[in-house]
C-alpha cells in the first residue's frame, strides 16, 4: 500500500466534516448584556452607543444587549441602538415571558433571544419547583407570540450541561417544531469539557432542523476550546464578549475566538472581520471598565508576539512561521524580538546592530552579545542601555581601527 500521497500532509490538520462550520458561523457580540453583567461594569448610554458601532463596524453579525426589563435606562439603551441603523442586528436577551417579549419587541430588535432554566438546580431554586411539560408549554406560547411580531426567536435552556439529556431533546425538538430560529446550548457554569460539548451539540444536530447557538462561561478555563468544538460539532452561532467580560469569569473572548479560528478559517475570518479594529475595541472596554488587558490575551496582550530565548529568535528572524501561528500583521500588530536578556542570542544582536546602523562581523558580534549577556545576569537591561553597550562596543572597534 503506498503512502506517498500523505507523507507530506499534517497529522494533525483538522478533518472535514460536512457538520462542521468552524468556516462557516456567526457571532453574537454579548459585550452590551453578558458584558454588563461583570463586576466592574458600568456603561453609560454614550459608552453603550461606542461599542455597539465598533462591534459594528467589525464585522460581528449580532449584538445582544440586556433585557429592556432590567431598568428605564435598559429599555432607553435598547431602543437608542435599535434606531442607529447598525449593520449588526441588533438583539435582546430576556427571560421566557410574555411580559417580557413584549416589551422587546416593542424597542424595534430585530430578534429576541429567550432563556429558562432546565436542570434540577434551576427548576428547583430559581422557578419554583417547575416541571419540564410547564416550561415546554410556557416556551412555545413566548416564541410563537415574538414570531407573530416579526422578530427572529432564540429559545436556549440554562444550565444545560447539568440539564438532563432527555429533558433537553425533548424542549429543543418541541420549540424546533414551532419554527424557532435558533436553539441555544449554554454552559451557564462553565463545567463542560470539550468532549462534552462535542457529543451534546452533535447528538442535537441531530434531532433539530434549525440554526444550534452556543454559550460558554469560562470559569475552568474552556470558554474557547469549548466554542471550537461545537462548531465541529455542527454549532453555527458563539456567543462572545470582549475580553471574555460577563458574569463571575465571563464567556468566550471575542479577540481570543478570532484566534482559535485564524489557523482553521483564515480566509473566512480575514473576509469577515476586520481584525486591525480588534486591538482598539479592546483597549476601549478594559478603559470602560477600567481593567487593564491582560499580559498573555491572546494577540494583543503586550508579549503576544515577543520572542527572546535565542533559539527562538534566531529562527524568527529567519522565517517568522517556526515560532508563531499567528501572523500580528494580520492584526495591525507587529513582532518583538527581546535582546536585553540573559537568554539573547547573537542572532538576534545582530539584528540590532542592523537596526542601528551599525557594522560589524559574526565573530564581533558574539563578543557584544557576550557583554550584553554578562551584564543581564546582574541586572534587568533596558533596550537603551543595550543599545548604549552596543553603541560603546562599536565605538571601540572603530577607534581601534583608526
Amino acid at each position: 500500500m503506498s503512502i506517498t500521497s500523505n507523507s507530506t500532509s499534517n497529522p494533525y490538520s483538522s478533518i472535514n466534516d460536512l457538520l462542521s462550520n468552524v468556516r462557516n458561523f456567526k457571532i453574537i457580540e454579548s459585550t452590551l448584556r453578558e458584558g454588563e453583567q461583570f463586576a466592574n461594569a458600568y456603561f453609560s448610554t454614550e459608552t453603550k452607543i461606542k461599542i455597539a458601532t465598533m462591534l459594528s463596524e467589525f464585522g460581528v453579525d449580532y449584538i445582544e444587549l440586556t433585557n429592556p426589563a432590567a431598568s428605564p435606562q435598559s429599555l432607553a439603551d435598547c431602543k437608542a441602538i435599535c434606531e442607529l441603523g447598525l449593520k449588526a442586528k441588533i438583539l435582546t436577551h430576556t427571560r421566557c415571558t410574555l411580559e417580557d417579549a413584549k416589551l422587546a419587541c416593542d424597542c424595534g430588535v430585530d430578534g429576541v433571544d429567550v432563556v429558562i432554566g432546565t436542570s434540577q438546580f434551576l427548576r428547583e431554586h430559581s422557578l419554583g419547583g417547575k416541571d419540564m411539560t410547564s416550561i415546554t408549554k410556557q416556551a412555545i406560547e413566548v416564541i410563537e407570540y415574538i414570531k407573530s411580531r416579526g422578530c427572529e426567536v432564540r429559545f436556549s435552556s440554562e444550565d444545560s450541561f447539568r440539564s438532563d439529556l432527555v429533558d433537553l431533546l425533548s424542549i429543543y425538538r418541541a420549540v424546533n417544531n414551532v419554527g424557532v430560529g435558533r436553539v441555544g446550548v449554554a454552559d451557564t457554569v462553565g463545567c463542560a469539557s470539550p468532549r462534552q460539548v462535542y457529543d451534546l451539540v452533535r447528538t442535537l444536530r441531530g434531532c433539530v432542523s434549525t440554526d444550534i447557538e452556543v454559550h460558554f462561561h469560562d470559569d475552568t478555563g474552556c470558554a474557547v476550546a469549548n466554542a471550537f468544538t461545537a462548531l465541529e460539532a455542527g454549532a453555527t452561532h458563539v456567543d462572545t464578549s470582549v475580553l471574555g467580560i460577563g458574569e463571575r469569569n465571563g464567556i468566550c473572548p471575542l479577540g481570543a475566538l478570532m484566534a482559535r479560528m485564524m489557523p482553521t478559517s483564515r480566509d473566512y475570518i480575514l473576509s469577515k472581520y476586520k481584525l486591525h479594529q480588534l486591538k482598539a475595541i479592546e483597549d476601549f472596554v478594559a478603559e470602560s471598565v477600567e481593567i487593564n488587558v491582560p499580559f498573555n490575551n491572546p494577540i494583543t496582550g503586550f508579549c503576544a508576539f515577543t520572542h527572546k530565548a535565542g533559539i527562538h529568535a534566531k529562527a524568527i528572524l529567519n522565517s517568522p512561521s517556526t515560532y508563531e501561528i499567528l501572523k500580528p500583521e494580520d492584526f495591525g500588530l507587529s513582532r518583538y524580538v527581546h535582546f536585553t536578556s540573559r537568554l539573547t542570542g547573537w542572532n538576534a544582536i545582530k539584528s540590532r546592530v542592523d537596526q542601528l546602523g551599525l557594522k560589524m562581523t559574526d565573530d564581533q558580534i558574539k563578543e557584544v552579545t557576550a557583554k550584553i549577556k554578562q551584564m543581564a545576569d546582574l541586572k534587568v537591561m533596558t533596550l537603551d542601555e543595550s543599545d548604549a553597550l552596543i553603541r560603546s562596543f562599536h565605538l571601540e572597534l572603530t577607534n581601534g581601527q583608526s
